[in-house]
This record gives structure tokens, sequence and C-alpha cells, in this order.
């Protein structure tokens, strides 16, 4: 019976990312959003993604809040968008910084305080700061499980939770979280990491069926693998830093081009965008529809991860 399941299932499978495919260039045809004036909160701003997102989005013409835990970091990221708006097809405007730490959720109300006094309101929230993981379960701490949840979960959904009124006031926002694929499917190594990014996927999906009356959209974005620090300030089952540049990150996305596709996501309001390659989508389907071969195959995956420590 399982062969045969299997066997039927394959194609199915297939058809059903050739349909994802069709979606996707539909998609992109369609005309987007202006977002010249918009007011753009984006976390995690100092570096990597939430950066590239920063440069994409000012160059559109957005009103940019500037977040992180690092002052001096944000404001060069802010002198070189000043730097960079010669030559601009849009009116750009010098962005604001909002200096706290996500994973410390007891300053998260202030802070949205402190936002919503640079311009009074806010249209799109990019919940993108976050952090990553690398271990073994049986040698992870519990509490370095709970400061990746801090980080990734509790804070986004602190900060959503209290930018989130002023919309509803206002009838008119957007919502955007980056996820991971790995909010989709866990592989072996990542499980305070794929963990997190489940718990954001379900929230999110939640809140966007809960305010969808109110007109605002929300938009989960579920990236594979990017060329950041990601890997490199991940942290370890004792909770020192991995330290190390992943094979896998080296020959990820560049963040530049995965922030022009957050910009498409925001112009399109979209609702759920997975930006990565074909093999990680199939794993997705194959999780859901053969959920038998993905087990095997991430169980294959364990083996070769573990031989490769050993060695």
């Amino acid at each position: 019976m399982e062969r045969v399941m299997g066997g039927g299932m394959l194609p199915l499978v297939l058809a059903s990312v050739g349909v994802l495919v069709l979606y996707r260039i539909l998609v992109r045809r369609r005309p987007g959003a202006a977002l010249q004036d918009a007011v753009v909160v984006i976390t995690g701003a100092s570096s990597g993604l939430g950066k590239e997102c920063a440069r994409v989005f000012h160059a559109a013409g957005a009103r940019l809040v500037l977040c992180g835990r690092d002052a001096a970091r944000l404001q060069q990221v802010v002198q070189e968008l000043k730097a960079n708006s010669t030559g601009t097809q849009h009116q750009t405007y010098t962005p604001s910084t909002v200096i706290f730490d996500l994973a410390d959720t007891s300053t998260v109300h202030r802070a949205a305080e402190e936002i919503l006094k640079c311009y009074g309101q806010v249209d799109v929230l990019i919940n993108n700061a976050g952090i990553s993981y690398r271990g073994n379960i049986l040698d992870t701490h519990l509490s370095v499980q709970r400061d990746v949840m801090e980080t990734n979960y509790f804070g986004p959904i602190a900060l959503t939770q209290a930018l989130l009124p002023s919309m509803v006031r206002r009838r008119s926002g957007h919502i955007v979280v980056i996820s991971s694929v790995q909010g989709k499917i866990a592989i072996p190594y990542r499980s305070a990491y794929a963990a997190s990014k489940h718990a954001t996927q379900a929230y999110f999906d939640c809140l966007r069926a809960e305010i969808e009356h109110y007109g605002i959209p929300v938009t989960v974005i579920s990236p594979g693998y990017i060329r950041t620090n990601l890997s490199l300030n991940a942290v370890t089952g004792d909770g020192s830093k991995h330290g190390v540049v992943d094979k896998t990150t080296a020959m990820g996305s560049d963040p530049r081009d995965v922030a022009q596709a957050v910009l498409k996501a925001v112009r399109h309001r979209s609702k759920d965008v997975v930006l990565a390659g074909p093999l990680p989508s199939l794993a997705i389907y194959l999780r859901t529809l053969w959920p038998a071969l993905f087990f095997k195959l991430m169980a294959s995956r364990a083996r070769k991860e573990r031989k490769l420590k050993d060695e």
C-alpha cells in the first residue's frame, strides 16, 4: 500500500510545484502599490537583509524608521543611505532610528511609542531581526532554546501587538515578517531556530485571518539560505557563538536580491512568499504530501552531518 501511495503522490507533488511557479509568474505581472512617502519600520536594520531592505525601501521613497541594538551601526546605515540618495527615481528622506533590544520584550512597548513619534503612523512594519542556532538537541541548554524564541518569536509579536492598535484605528497598515523555509520544514541540528520560525508562521497566519476585515494585510516571507552573517552569529547548544559561515550560507542568495523580493511582496500585498530554490520548495510539498519520504531524507541528512562532525 505504501508503495502505491508513494508512486501516486509524486505526480501530485510535481503538479503542485508547477502551480506555485505559475502563480509566482502571475503575481510578478500585477501592478504594485507605490511606496513613496510610506512609513516603513525595519527591525534588525544595521546589517544583513535588514540593511539591504533599508536600501531598497529608501530608494523607493519610503520614510524609514530603522531599528536595532547598535546606535553607531544604525547611524552608519543612515549616512550610507543619505550618501546614495542622488540619482534615485523618487524623493528620499533621512531615516529615523530607534534603539532597543527586541529580545527584551519589556522595552518593546516604549520602543513602539518612539517609533510612532517619528511620523505619527506606521504604514509597513517589517519584522526582520532574528538569530540562528546550530546544535545537537541532546547537548542544548533549555536557556538557549528560550533565548532563540525570545528574539525570533516573542520579540516580533510584542512589537507587532504594540503597533497594531494604531493601524486598526486608521484601518490601514501592513504587517510583514521575515520567517524562513525552516518555518515550514524542520531540518536536523536547527531545532531552536526551526521551532521559533514554525511558531512565527503560525502566529502571523492567525493574525492575517483575524485582522483581514480591517484591511491590514499580513505577509510572511520565507527565504532559504542568504549570504549574511546569520550562521556566523548563530548560537550553539551552550550559548556560545557558532563562529562559522556555513557552506550553505556562503552559497545562498544575494541579500540584495532577497530585499528586492521583499519590496515586491510588500507592493503586491502578498500573503505567503517562499524565496527558495526548487529543492527547498519541493521539500515543503513533500512534508505535506509525502511525509514518509521527507522524514527519510531528513534522517539521511542527520547521518551525514554526524559523520562530518566525527571526522
